[in-house]
């Protein structure tokens, strides 16, 4: 059993809580002191930490480093391909590889998330991907072990998370069944949070949400992800793209199961047309770009690759960027839209994420542009 040195543990999270306020995302208030009170190195007992030639290598409670890389402001990755035989196979082999799919998301964006959802004490809250269990903790630790309700679908994740609860005296509701669907059972809920991606916001969530209550959530694009706060309102969820960037590992049933295949096809397939582009593919596909929000809008459902930049859709298109030439292949010419997209943007005034406003009813859900006509479906 690792012992941890208390004041070491209270000393990085009152610097968390330090770059977090001066990083505009916290204020002083309940959620600091949530911060500040709930240990994060017990919902994060291990985690993988990228190798340096590709890969994760695992780290442990005994590692001298353990405390300080689990109170940086980044993200936790604690489960690789959706098992726990990579902890195993890291003990043997040092080095593993692996899709990440569970973890303890970046404190900044669970700042801005918790900060977006306003919730209150009085106010009950169903959060969508239990994880570590830390963000429950920090929700409970404010509002109360009864006002919280959070739903995994993986039994193990779920098993370690009311494990880590209990230890440090907390007992919100976690259940484990599928996310999309909500828990309706106990519903309806003031504030529904999502620290899962989706594709689409799935009808249950602002069917589950009382009327007025706010749904936060963030969106599984590889272009264009971000956050959305809306309220629910006679049958449809209304708010806006926050201007705060936020990428979440998706739900499973929204991940984009076909696009490993297609991006290692794109690696070397001969191309149907070879060109230059005067469009970095930075500029496309960077967050920190103003563009990259738009270019997700006029080019729904690809998926990203790197080393080369590769683009991908289900529709058998796709493009390689490289430098200052593009290869292209299948139905359409991916890259020349995105090109078109970008002139179209700067013709709009160059808008960022915060200037779009979302919608969903039952029928249908899309973006709307703030002054303009201008819709996309999602």
């Amino acid at each position: 059993m690792v012992v941890y040195h208390a004041d070491r543990a209270a000393h990085l999270r009152e610097d968390l809580v330090a770059t977090l306020v001066q990083a505009g995302v916290l204020a002083e208030g309940p959620w600091a002191e949530a911060f500040r009170q709930v240990p994060r190195h017990v919902f994060v007992p291990r985690l993988f930490v990228p190798a340096p030639r590709g890969g994760w290598v695992a780290v442990g409670a005994d590692h001298p480093d353990f405390l300080s890389l689990v109170y940086r402001d980044d993200v936790c990755v604690t489960q690789l391909n959706g098992s726990e035989a990579a902890w195993e196979q890291a003990a043997a082999d040092g080095v593993v590889h692996g899709v990440p799919t569970s973890s303890s998301s970046m404190p900044t964006i669970m700042a801005v998330m918790l900060a977006a959802l306003d919730a209150r004490p009085g106010d009950t809250v169903l959060e969508i991907g239990t994880g570590t269990g830390y963000n429950a903790a920090l929700l409970a630790h404010v509002l109360g072990d009864g006002a919280v309700t959070s739903v995994d679908v993986d039994p193990d994740v779920h098993a370690r998370a009311v494990r880590a609860l209990a230890e440090v005296g907390r007992h919100p509701r976690c259940v484990v069944g599928d996310g999309e669907r909500g828990v309706p059972e106990h519903a309806p809920y003031r504030r529904v949070l999502g620290t899962c991606a989706v594709s689409r916001l799935p009808p249950a969530w602002p069917a589950q949400a009382e009327p007025g209550g706010v749904v936060v959530t963030t969106l599984n694009r590889p272009l264009g992800a971000g956050l959305l706060r809306l309220v629910v309102r006679d049958g449809a969820a209304t708010g806006r793209v926050l201007r705060e960037d936020g990428r979440f590992m998706p739900l499973r049933a929204h991940r984009q199961a076909w696009a490993d295949e297609a991006l290692h096809r794109a690696r070397r397939a001969p191309a149907a047309i070879t060109r230059p582009t005067p469009l970095p593919a930075r500029t496309a596909l960077d967050p920190l770009s103003g563009f990259e929000f738009f270019a997700g809008l006029a080019l729904p459902g690809v998926a990203v690759g790197l080393d080369p930049v590769r683009l991908v859709h289900p529709d058998g298109s796709w493009v390689r960027h490289r430098g200052a030439v593009v290869d292209e292949g299948g139905p359409r010419r991916l890259w020349a839209l995105a090109e078109d997209a970008h002139r179209r943007w700067r013709s709009l005034g160059r808008p960022r994420r915060h200037r779009f406003a979302f919608t969903a009813t039952a029928a249908r859900q899309w973006f709307a542009l703030d002054g303009s006509e201008l819709t996309w479906d999602l």
